[in-house]
């Protein structure tokens, strides 16, 4: 695999996805080769918890667009690119956010992010159930803090920029895209 995705979705107050951020990256560099931010607008209508991040600024230019539009670009880059490939941080919430997208093999960034044995920066006094997972502490805003050593860093919660930032963190394991088990 050349390419592979990562995707973050922000919803509303009725659970609808109102925005889907998405990164495309090198599978061996893991460095962002384009990217994409779709808004739709009817589920923005409704309003959510980070609807004041929607357009915040971005490198690139949000399109507005209805969700089928979304997911036929998304779908037509993802063929473009021969992405077969996305992952995202608890990815269960995008994956079932995105039903239309499920037929593309999904992978969870959290399943290595907060268990001990897979990120060595998690220190040895913290608190962890018996599997080697973090009890507290593990959302992306947590973890790129550990991970990146920057501990001012703040979530944005606007999709363009945690699909960014989700990309940052599997970069900072330093894991080949292999060690990512399937949903």
């Amino acid at each position: 695999m050349r390419y592979f995705s990562v995707i973050d979705t922000e919803t509303n107050w009725a659970d609808q996805v109102m925005s889907i951020g998405t990164v495309i990256a090198d599978a061996q560099t893991f460095e962002p080769i384009d990217s994409k931010y779709h808004v739709l607008p009817i589920e923005c209508q409704i309003g959510g918890m980070y609807e004041h991040t929607l357009f915040v600024e971005t490198p690139v230019q949000p399109v507005l667009c209805t969700r089928e539009d979304a997911i036929a670009d998304l779908r037509a880059w993802f063929r473009q690119y021969g992405v077969g490939s996305i992952f995202a941080y608890n990815a269960c919430f995008d994956r079932n956010h995105l039903p239309e997208l499920r037929g593309f093999d999904w992978y969870d960034i959290m399943r290595l992010a907060a268990y001990r044995q897979h990120n060595p920066k998690i220190p040895a006094t913290a608190d962890l159930c018996s599997t080697g997972r973090l009890k507290r502490g593990y959302g992306v805003e947590a973890m790129l803090r550990l991970l990146s050593g920057r501990y001012t860093y703040c979530e944005s919660h606007n999709a363009y920029h945690d699909a960014m930032d989700e990309l940052k963190i599997m970069k900072l394991l330093g894991h080949g895209l292999g060690k990512y088990p399937p949903l």
